[in-house]
């Protein structure tokens, strides 16, 4: 799978990883948390109506733009 199929999201899918300590490196050990990436096709872009993550569909408009819009209320993203 390419890498540009995935993105790493800020916060979400966080992986706790053991590390051993290394004085040549400059290394300090423990549990250090470090951010995993996720497929494209799990992203969703958030709602300011719901506050939630909503699906987008594509749809042209009369003058011949083609937009996005939130399936949830057909409110139209890119005027």
């Amino acid at each position: 799978m390419p890498t540009e199929s995935k993105l790493i999201v800020e916060g979400i899918n966080v992986a706790r990883k053991h590390q051993r300590p290394n004085p040549m490196k400059g290394v300090s050990g423990g549990i250090i948390e470090k951010s995993m990436p996720i497929h494209i096709s799990n992203v969703a872009l958030v709602n300011p109506a719901t506050n939630k993550g909503d699906k987008v569909g594509f749809k042209m408009l009369a003058d011949g733009r083609k937009v996005r819009f939130f399936k949830s209320n057909n409110e139209v993203i890119d005027a």
